[in-house]
């Protein structure tokens, strides 16, 4: 069985700057797997922030990570800066698979990349709610 490769900038439509931090690096020299998993929900967090669809104080609609997972290519470790690339893969009703490459500086092809799937529920309730129109309409914009 052959592994995809990795994917290379102009797989995405929009991009997050993120730098790493001494904290990120491991007793082996280099970032820990687990930093991964945060750049990649900083990432798609920010980007709904940016884009006017989350609500940290106000908003009634938080998205629940119901699956996540990574393939590592390369090592990445402090001080490089890391770009996050952002693509939507599947908009469902109430959910939503995103896929993260993760550049290290300059470079074109990922070190490592990931999905991760939200659930969108009710913030009081916890239960799945249809995406807003707003929401669909700009999750549309980095569908791939």
């Amino acid at each position: 069985m052959s592994r995809q490769p990795p994917p290379v900038r102009s797989t995405f439509r929009t991009f997050m700057d993120q730098q790493t931090r001494w904290s990120d690096n491991d007793v082996y020299g280099h970032m820990n797997n687990v930093v991964h998993y945060k750049l990649f929900d900083t990432a798609i967090n920010r980007w709904l922030i940016d884009a006017g669809l989350l609500d940290l104080r106000g908003g009634g609609l938080i998205g629940l990570v119901v699956e996540t997972g990574c393939r590592y290519h390369a090592e990445a470790a402090f001080p490089d800066t890391i770009t996050a690339g952002i693509a939507v893969t599947r908009l469902g009703t109430s959910s939503v698979t995103y896929e993260i490459g993760l550049f290290r500086n300059s470079e074109e092809t990922a070190f490592a990349d990931g999905r991760f799937v939200h659930v969108y529920v009710d913030l009081s309730t916890r239960r799945p709610v249809a995406l807003p129109d707003d929401w669909r309409k700009k999750l549309a914009e980095i569908c791939r």
